[in-house]
């Protein structure tokens, strides 16, 4: 296993949705952008989960981003960027994309009808972000083996 390929293959991943969720937006595709988004932020938690040795193996890396904090051994700068990650990654955890991959299917609403601009513009914001700080993350915290 190695860590360091691993963690730039989930940045990869995170980047490419983040990209694909650009474009859905150009389109005025709603739905498609908060989606892409959505994976991109997911994607980009764990790529920092792995940074310290968490599987990547979590569809909620808000929770175990909350325990690297709370145990108190990060270091200032990683434990900044940390809290400033994770209420993006809480916001984009499995609720959301089971509306942009389902719909409300109690509301019988198509996911088409659920999203709108302002989804997709938040939802977007929120993936370049968590892209950007991962990347930062993963430039001055060296990958746990």
């Amino acid at each position: 296993m190695d860590v360091g390929k691993d963690v730039r293959y989930r940045l990869d991943l995170a980047k490419g949705f983040m990209q694909e969720a650009e474009q859905d937006f150009g389109l005025g595709r709603w739905r498609s952008c908060t989606y892409g988004s959505d994976l991109a932020v997911e994607n980009a938690g764990i790529a920092v989960l792995m940074l310290f040795g968490v599987s990547p193996s979590t569809h909620k890396p808000a929770m175990h981003l909350s325990h690297l904090l709370s145990e108190g051994t990060l270091e200032a700068a990683a434990a900044e960027l940390i809290e400033e990650l994770l209420p993006m990654c809480e916001r984009h955890e499995s609720h959301e994309k089971m509306l942009a991959k389902y719909g409300d299917e109690a509301g019988y609403r198509l996911p088409w009808e659920l999203f709108e601009e302002k989804d997709g513009s938040a939802a977007l914001e929120d993936a370049q972000k968590t892209v950007r700080i991962a990347s930062e993350l993963a430039a001055i915290v060296p990958a746990k083996e």
